[in-house]
C-alpha cells in the first residue's frame, strides 16, 4: 500500500493479437481504468517479444493464434527473457489444448475473448500482483484432462524452495505466514505460487492443497 498521498505506479500493459479491430478495443477498454497503461501493441508473436523487451511491461495480453511465432511460443520467449512480465492469455472456447500449453509455457492466466470489462480488469490486476486467474468458463476444460495422479507426478518439476513453499501451503498458512516461516518477502512467495500453481495445472489454492496432500505434504504443526 503507499504512503498517503502518493499513487502507485500504473499497470503498463502490452497488447499482442493480429487483429488490429481487436487491438484497439482492448486499448480503448484499459484506457479507461485507472492505473492501468497501454504501453505498447504488436500484430506478431515476433513483434510482442521485442516490444516485452523494449518496453518492460508488467502484463502483456496474449493472442494465441498468430502468424509465425505463435502466442504460445511468444509467451514463452517473454516468460525467459523477463521473468517479471505476467501474461495473460485471450483465447476462445474451442482453444484447450492451446491455453494448457500457454499456462506450461508461463502465462499466469487467460480469459475469453469478450469477456466484460470488470473480469478483464480483474484479471490484470491480479496477474500484475503475481496471482493466477483462470476463466470460470473454460477453466473446466483445460484442467479436466489432469488427472490427479498426474498432478501429484508434476511435484518432481517443482524446485526444492516450491516444494517448500507447497509444504507450508498445504498446512493452511496464508502467504504473509508463508513468508514469515521461510524467511521470504510475501512478493516471493507470490510468484512462487504463481509458478507452483502452473507447474501443477490448478486453478485455486484448494486444488493446490488437495495435490500436497495427495503426494503427502502438510503435515508440520
Amino acid at each position: 500500500m503507499p504512503p498517503d498521498g502518493v499513487d502507485s505506479p500504473a499497470i503498463r500493459v502490452l497488447l499482442a493479437d493480429d487483429h488490429p479491430v481487436v487491438r484497439r478495443g482492448l486499448a480503448a477498454l484499459l484506457q479507461t481504468l485507472d492505473g492501468v497503461e497501454v504501453v505498447a501493441e504488436a500484430g506478431t508473436g515476433e513483434d510482442a517479444v521485442r516490444e516485452a523487451g523494449l518496453t518492460r511491461p508488467d502484463v502483456v495480453v496474449m493472442d494465441l493464434r498468430m502468424p509465425g511465432v505463435d502466442g504460445v511460443e511468444a509467451t514463452r520467449q517473454i516468460v525467459r527473457n523477463r521473468p517479471g512480465t505476467a501474461v495473460l492469455v485471450l483465447t476462445m472456447f474451442d482453444e484447450d489444448a492451446l491455453v494448457a500449453d500457454a499456462m506450461r509455457a508461463g502465462a499466469r492466466g487467460y480469459l475469453l475473448k469478450g469477456a466484460e470489462q470488470d473480469e478483464i480488469e480483474r484479471a490484470i490486476r491480479a496477474v500484475a500482483s503475481g496471482d493466477v486467474i483462470m476463466s470460470g468458463a473454460v477453466a473446466g476444460g483445460v484442467l479436466g484432462g489432469v488427472t490427479p495422479g498426474h498432478r501429484t507426478s508434476v511435484l518432481s518439476s517443482l524446485s526444492p524452495r516450491e516444494l517448500e513453499v507447497l509444504d507450508v501451503v498445504a498446512t493452511g498458512a496464508n502467504n504473509t505466514a508463508v513468508a514469515e516461516r521461510l524467511g521470504l518477502a510475501p512478493k516471493t512467495v507470490s510468484n512462487h505460487i504463481s509458478s507452483i500453481f502452473l507447474k501443477l495445472d490448478v486453478a485455486t489454492r484448494a486444488e493446490a492443497v488437495v495435490v500436497a496432500k495427495d503426494a503427502g505434504l502438510g503435515r508440520r504443526g
